[in-house]
């Protein structure tokens, strides 16, 4: 039924009547296999709840946002860099991603990462870092080992 409230879980981390979409158009910035999905995104709403997968050894885009993020782990394990740190990030987990931090997220090699994010549903343009942002986030040492950003440092 269509107009039901009720959406099912599917299996693979899927829910009836929600698509599995690219996580962003090719070459708008540098990612590596993950999927999105819109959970909730209704006129009665000012947020939207989407469902990112990130394939083992996937990563998001390097980006920040004048608006906040909130993440819960939902399944699999990875890492994060929120701001200047990167964390260990496991199912269950909570990451609070404050306006303007960068932030990036990362699967391990041999798991998935899926995760809900909660952010307003009218929102700013991801802004990617230029190279001299890029340059002082790799002052950090963890923080280079981390980031990909489709050059020839990423490993």
């Amino acid at each position: 039924m269509a107009d039901s409230p009720i959406r099912k879980a599917l299996p693979g981390h899927r829910w009836e009547r929600v698509e599995t979409m690219r996580y962003k158009d090719e070459g708008s910035a540098p990612f590596r296999d993950i999927t999105r999905q819109v959970l909730f995104r209704e006129d009665g709403l000012r947020c939207e709840w989407r469902y990112f997968e990130i394939a083992p050894g996937g990563y998001s885009s390097l980006e920040r946002h004048e608006h906040a993020h909130a993440v819960m782990i939902l399944r699999g394990r990875g890492r994060c860099l929120v701001g200047d740190r990167v964390h260990a990030v496991a199912e269950r987990d909570l990451v609070s991603v404050p306006p303007l931090a960068w932030h990036q997220f990362r699967a391990d090699a041999d798991a998935p990462l899926g995760f809900l994010c909660l952010v307003d549903k009218e929102r700013d343009r991801p802004q990617l870092p230029d190279a001299a942002q890029l340059a002082e986030l790799r002052r950090s040492p963890e923080v280079a080992a981390f980031v990909r950003v489709g050059d020839d440092r990423d490993a």
